[in-house]
C-alpha cells in the first residue's frame, strides 16, 4: 500500500537458524516487536512502528518423505520466507495439485496459515499438514498439526494471539500425474469448485482442467480486480480485500434486503455425546449433548459497502486514498495517500455499513497504530 512510517530497527533473517536466533534475541530484550513477511497484508501508521521489526527472508522448497501418505499424494515443505506465488508456480510446474487456485496471492508462505488464505474455491486448511512453530513462551521449535491451529475463515490460533514465529509449512498435495493416469491427460487439477472460475475456464463446476490453465485463469481474474501488483496501476496499490465477509446468523440475515448475497456456512457440529458402559461403571457422569448452534451464513462485504452508498472509486474530499475502481473491497493509495487517509476512509466505510445494515465490518489486514 506504500503508506506508513519507519521502524525503530530492522533485523533480517535469511536462514532458519538466523530466524530462530533473531526471534529469541528480540523476545529477550523487547516487549514490542513486529514480525513482517512480505508486508502485503500490513498497514502501519504514519508514525511508524516503535520497536524492532523482524523481516523473514528464508526460502526453499523440499519434498518430505512420509510413509503415511495416501497413494498419489506428495508432502512438501516450504520455508516461511518463500514467496507464496512462487511456491504455487513451482507446484504447478511439478504437477502437484491443490493450491493452483491460490495463485497470485501476495505474501510469504509462513503467513499463509496465520490468515488461512483462500480464494476461488480453495483454502489452505484443505492441504496444510503442519507447521514448524517457534513458540515465544518456551523459545523451542515444535511441530503443530493443522488441527491444532484451529483454522477458520481467515483465522487461526496464531491470529488469535498464539505468539511465536512460523518457521516452515508442510502441505500435502495431489500428484497430478497420478490423477492424469487415472482420468485422462487433461484432468490434472483439483475439481473446480468456484462458479466464477468455472465460467472463466468455460467448464462446469466439478471439472478438472490442466494445472497451468487454472493458474493462468486465476491470475487473469485477480488482475481484472486489481489484485495483481502493477506499478503503473494505482488500483493495485492496496492490501487486497480490506474487510472480511461478515458471518452472521440466518435470523440476522433475514432482516437484510432480499437481494443481499448470502452463502450458507457448513458447520460440522459437535461430536455425538456418547458415554460407554465401562465409563458408567467407573462412576463417570453422562455426557450431555451440546445444543446445536443457530445456522449461520456468510455475507458479501463488497455488496454491503456498495449498497451503503460507497461505490467503486469513492474518495473522501482531499484524501489520497480511495476505493479501487475495480473492486469495492480494496482501499487503495492513489499515489500520495497517508496511512491516516487509509484509516479515515476505512472508518467512514465501517460507519456507513453499520448505519445502513446494523453490522460492523472487520478489517482483514494487520493494522498497527491505526484505529478502525
Amino acid at each position: 500500500m506504500r503508506v506508513g512510517g519507519p521502524a525503530e530497527e530492522f533485523v533480517t533473517a535469511h536462514t532458519r537458524d538466523e530466524l530462530v536466533e533473531a526471534a529469541i534475541s528480540l523476545w529477550q530484550r523487547s516487549h514490542d516487536w513486529l514480525l513482517l513477511g512480505g508486508g502485503s497484508n500490513t498497514v502501519v501508521s504514519d508514525e511508524g512502528y516503535p520497536g524492532p521489526v523482524l523481516l523473514v527472508r528464508t526460502s526453499g522448497i523440499s519434498q518430505v518423505e512420509d510413509p503415511d501418505l495416501a497413494p498419489g499424494s506428495v508432502r512438501i515443505r516450504a520455508e516461511a520466507g518463500h514467496d507464496w506465488d512462487a511456491l504455487v508456480a513451482e507446484c504447478v510446474n511439478r504437477g502437484w495439485a491443490g493450491i493452483e487456485a491460490l495463485s497470485g496471492i501476495p505474501g510469504l508462505a509462513g503467513a499463509a496459515p496465520v490468515q488461512n488464505i483462500g480464494a476461488y474455491g480453495q483454502e489452505l486448511s484443505e492441504v496444510l499438514h503442519s507447521i514448524e512453530f517457534l513458540d515465544a513462551a518456551t523459545f523451542e521449535p515444535r511441530r503443530m498439526l493443522a488441527a491444532e491451529l484451529e483454522l477458520g475463515y481467515r483465522d487461526s490460533v496464531i491470529k488469535q494471539g498464539l505468539e511465536g514465529v512460523v518457521l516452515s509449512i508442510d502441505l500435502v498435495l495431489a500428484d497430478a500425474a497420478v490423477v492424469a493416469a487415472e482420468t485422462g491427460p487433461e484432468a490434472i487439477s483439483e475439481p473446480i469448485r468456484f462458479a466464477q472460475l468455472a465460467t472463466a475456464l468455460g467448464v462446469e463446476v466439478g471439472s478438472r482442467v490442466p494445472l497451468h490453465t487454472v493458474r493462468d485463469a486465476v491470475l487473469r481474474l485477480r488482475a481484472a480486480k486489481g489484485m495483481v501488483l502493477d506499478e503503473a496501476d494505482h488500483d493495485t496499490w492496496s492490501s487486497g480485500s480490506f474487510f472480511t465477509n461478515p458471518i452472521v446468523t440466518e435470523r440476522f440475515a433475514r432482516g437484510l434486503p432480499s437481494d443481499a448475497p448470502r452463502f450458507p456456512i457448513v458447520d460440522p457440529g459437535e461430536a455425538p455425546a456418547v458415554t460407554t458402559f465401562e465409563e458408567l461403571a467407573e462412576g463417570q457422569p453422562l455426557r450431555v449433548p451440546t445444543p446445536a448452534r443457530e445456522r449461520r451464513v456468510k455475507l458479501s462485504a463488497a455488496w454491503l459497502i456498495e449498497h451503503a452508498g460507497v461505490p467503486k472509486g469513492y474518495r473522501l474530499p482531499g484524501s489520497g486514498a480511495a476505493l479501487s475502481s475495480k473492486h469495492t473491497l480494496a482501499i487503495t493509495n492513489r499515489g500520495a495517500a497517508s496511512a491516516a487517509d487509509v484509516g479515515e476512509l476505512a472508518r467512514f466505510i465501517v460507519q456507513r455499513v453499520q448505519q445502513e445494515f446494523g453490522l460492523v465490518l472487520v478489517p482483514e489486514p494487520n493494522l498497527y497504530g491505526i484505529e478502525v
